[in-house]
């Protein structure tokens, strides 16, 4: 019998993966000091994210605080069957960080951000491609409109609200159109 959390024993999985997977589980756990190592090995590649969507250190610093609460408060909840360690964190960073924006109407395109550019691992590098390409095939199954309203949405912050306003679309029609294509989305990447 496997824990859900278990660490995964893939042949791809590289040793800083393996490393910041039994942190996070031992956050989990409540161990202090597992958080603290925690956030001094991830700590510059989360602020790195949460800059990217906000755009202002200060905001950024202050949106980092909230991430590393949350990852704290649902350390427990992490599984290492669905993701990596670092993706399920900067995931965390990425909502958090768009929820700062949409708090503060800041809907600037996100190319005039500049893009953060820290060091990372080439394991890092390749997975991000891969599911990046992967991402970019499945959307380019949906219509037209429908890749246009998902990557506003996921990649600018724009609320469902926002973008039927936008694009004036009555508000359900608009959560039907994301929510249909999330579904074909999933379903392509076998999720």
């Amino acid at each position: 019998m496997t824990s859900r959390s278990a660490v995964p024993a893939s042949p791809e999985a590289n040793p800083e993966s393996v490393a910041l997977t039994v942190l996070l589980q031992a956050c989990g756990q409540g161990n202090r000091l597992a958080f603290e190592t925690l956030y001094r090995v991830t700590s510059s590649r989360l602020f790195g994210v949460c800059l990217q969507y906000v755009g202002d250190r200060a905001e950024a610093e202050e949106v980092l605080q909230e991430v590393y609460t949350t990852i704290w408060l649902k350390a427990g909840t992490y599984d290492a069957r669905l993701s990596s360690a670092m993706t399920w964190m900067a995931t965390i960073a990425r909502h958090k960080a768009i929820d700062r924006r949409r708090a503060q109407h800041r809907h600037e395109s996100l190319d005039s951000i500049a893009e953060w550019t820290a060091p990372h691992s080439v394991a890092e590098d390749f997975e991000t491609h891969r599911q990046s390409r992967q991402i970019d095939h499945c959307l380019k199954t949906l219509g037209k409109d429908q890749q246009a309203y998902i990557r506003v949405a996921f990649f600018e912050g724009y609320s469902y609200a926002e973008l039927a306003a936008r694009h004036r679309i009555a508000l359900g029609t608009m959560k039907s159109w994301i929510r249909r294509g999330l579904l074909q989305l999933r379903a392509c990447l076998g999720l």
